[in-house]
């Protein structure tokens, strides 16, 4: 069911809730948080869509924000909002308003937003793209407990990463992150089948995407150790070598599909890497609702910390081959896996 309100107010979007569950007999109210989708015209459908689907598995009413830019001054002086309010069916599991702000208003997103929220309810907030360089700090982000961005979707995802670090406040998280869990799971089961010591390690994926270096900089940060970014054509993460003293461990993915595990000593192992949609790394993502401790230590480490080799240069016997400092020696294997746990299970 749908219902459209022009040039309408949060009361009367209230009332439209009320009067839609009603209309499709289920007056009561069974969601479990609510997740504020601040986005553009452009990707509003694909975020939704992929909210929907996270939906099955966490009931929630879904606020899309759409800030529409009026083109004429006469246009950018009125107030006025428009909504769209889905329930039953069009909605997923739980509830969804399209909110569709011109003019003044768009200065006041926050007063739009509030009055719609669920009691006693948590908040998510997710910027499909365009996030602001202080999630915390927005005015849309301020009402959440947890506040996702995608680094994967801005211009420059590198200094994105370094802005990210240096605004980083509990509760910040990145989809970049969430997609590297497989691997970082992959990676800390292979780590606890052996008892060796990592000395260096070797991150392979493509040019600009930033869950390569989120990967990298987990690994530098968890085993204190020097970590080499290199380039592939991808697609996304296509490998990552570890240097132990016991001989190389690889787990390479070629295809975006389907990885080799390899282990000194051991036969190769075929494992699943698929690479995930929006909608499974989101409803991840809802899952956990505390601070994520773990990306802030991996961010903090600093993305220019990486070992990145420059163009006609040959490391000396003295300078690390990765280009890096020098780190402090590595630890048992065994260890840093439990220091550094997997967040949540494989990818299907």
């Amino acid at each position: 069911m749908k219902i459209d309100l022009t040039d309408t107010t949060s009361s009367k979007i209230n009332k439209a809730l009320v009067q839609g569950r009603r209309a499709i007999g289920t007056p009561a109210v069974g969601m479990v948080l609510t997740l504020v989708i601040v986005t553009d015209e452009e990707n509003a459908y694909d975020a939704l869509k992929a909210a929907n689907e996270a939906s099955r598995e966490h009931p929630s009413r879904k606020l899309v924000v759409i800030k529409r830019v009026s083109r004429s001054p006469r246009d950018r002086a009125k107030a006025r909002l428009d909504a769209e309010v889905r329930v039953g069916a069009d909605a997923g599991t739980g509830e969804t308003v399209v909110l569709r702000l011109y003019g003044e208003v768009l200065n006041h997103a926050q007063s739009v937003v509030l009055p719609l929220l669920l009691p006693d309810a948590p908040v998510v907030v997710w910027w499909p793209v365009a996030a602001p360089t202080d999630p915390a700090n927005d005015p849309l982000g301020a009402l959440g407990q947890r506040r996702v961005t995608d680094t994967y979707a801005a211009e420059r995802p590198i200094e994105e990463l370094r802005e990210r670090a240096a605004a980083y406040t509990p509760g910040d998280t990145d989809l970049s992150w969430t997609r590297i869990t497989p691997w970082r799971s992959m990676l800390a089961a292979a780590l606890d089948q052996v008892a060796c010591e990592v000395t260096s390690a070797e991150v392979e994926g493509e040019e600009f995407n930033p869950s390569v270096e989120l990967l990298a900089m987990w690994l530098a940060d968890r085993l204190k150790i020097s970590v080499k970014r290199s380039q592939s054509a991808g697609p996304g993460l296509t490998a990552v070598r570890l240097a132990t003293n016991c001989g190389p461990i690889v787990l390479d993915r070629a295809d975006g599909s389907l990885a080799t595990l390899s282990i000194e000593g051991q036969p190769d192992r075929a494992v699943a890497l698929k690479r995930r949609e929006t909608s499974e790394l989101i409803a991840e993502e809802l899952r956990r609702l505390d601070p994520d401790d773990t990306y802030a230590s991996a961010l903090r480490y600093g993305v220019d910390r990486l070992g990145r080799p420059a163009a006609g240069h040959a490391p000396s016997s003295e300078e690390d081959a990765s280009g890096a400092e020098p780190a402090p020696a590595g630890e048992p294997a065994k260890k840093a896996a439990a220091k550094a746990p997997a967040k949540k299970a494989a990818a299907k």
